[in-house]
């Protein structure tokens, strides 16, 4: 693998792709629109105000593909090179998922539209997911290369891909997809487990991806409810359950995380930690206990400023780092 990375360093900049990473900005903007969008019955948010968020999140989307097709054509390698990298390739799945919840979002409005997005979102992510695990399976993986974003190929496309077949009212395939993304993600967890318990410190530039692992639970739990026209049951309680645990297991993270130099790869946290606000503020409506109005709004405050916060980092660290290439 430092073999791949002293070749990389070598090239030029722009015959470089771009890091796959990348992509998960327009899921984490897609995630906090989602937020914003379980708010409003709670909060009566305008809805000019949550569209804008939507909004936002599918010229992230359009922007970040546009930009990886644009690279992609005037690299060396091919984009094959960053699928096959048993690091990064998984991260692709990320495009997908993000085109599922803007197609769920747009059948609202535009019905036709919405379910063409969505079902060709899941796919697309269904044959990456084959794809990727039969790659997966010829034997050539070492544990050392498992990190969070594992989850995402063929676990997380399954449970997003589950809430947004539900939310176009295809509940044969949500049902079908939860599974698949409930199984999957036993089978990954097992596997992540032993790569963080058996295998050395997982590197800096990874670590953010063990913020997926709240993202499953809770995406499930909010593709459960939604299969299950909002009758909150046994199996909805038991991934809040398991969502709330997850969240407890993060906590001594946050010191490791805190100590990470500011990268793109910071846009890991914001799917995960949009769902699992998503699922809190629905359950909080479910509810109503005392004050429960105003924990939603810290709770979508304290996931708004923290997106806001990654996207200025971002645009800062852009900045930077064109400086420094002009020089």
């Amino acid at each position: 693998m430092s073999g791949q990375h002293s070749i990389v360093a070598l090239e030029p900049r722009a015959r470089t792709l771009l890091p796959l990473n990348t992509l998960a900005i327009p899921l984490g903007l897609a995630g906090l629109a989602q937020a914003w969008s379980v708010a409003t019955p709670a909060l009566s948010t305008p809805f000019a105000l949550v569209q804008a968020f939507w909004l936002i999140a599918a010229l992230a989307w359009i922007s970040t593909a546009t930009a990886h097709a644009h690279r992609a054509k005037r690299v060396t390698r091919g984009i094959s090179h960053q699928l096959t990298h048993f690091a990064h390739g998984p991260l692709a799945a990320l495009l997908p998922l993000s085109a599922m919840l803007l197609g769920a979002h747009l059948h609202s409005t535009l019905p036709l539209a919405g379910t063409a997005l969505t079902l060709i979102s899941i796919t697309a992510a269904a044959a990456f997911g084959a794809w990727m695990m039969s790659f997966w399976m010829r034997g050539d993986m070492a544990l050392e290369s498992v990190h969070g974003g594992y989850y995402l190929p063929i676990s997380a496309a399954g449970l997003v891909g589950a809430l947004a077949a539900a939310r176009i009212g295809l509940n044969w395939l949500a049902i079908g997809s939860f599974a698949i993304g409930l199984f999957f993600w036993v089978v990954i967890s097992m596997l992540l487990f032993l790569r963080l318990a058996l295998r050395p410190t997982m590197p800096a530039p990874l670590v953010p991806t063990l913020a997926i692992m709240i993202a499953p639970p809770a995406v499930g739990a909010a593709a459960w409810l939604t299969i299950s026209n909002g009758r909150p049951d046994a199996l909805f309680g038991a991934l809040t359950a398991l969502t709330a645990f997850m969240v407890m297991v993060q906590a001594p993270l946050l010191a490791r995380y805190r100590a990470l130099p500011f990268s793109h790869g910071f846009w890991s946290f914001t799917f995960p930690v949009a769902s699992v606000v998503a699922l809190a503020i629905t359950c909080l409506h479910l509810a109503q206990p005392i004050a429960w109005r105003v924990i939603t709004i810290g709770l979508l405050g304290a996931v708004t400023i923290l997106v806001v916060l990654i996207a200025t980092k971002s645009i800062l660290l852009i900045r930077k780092n064109s400086r420094r290439s002009t020089q």
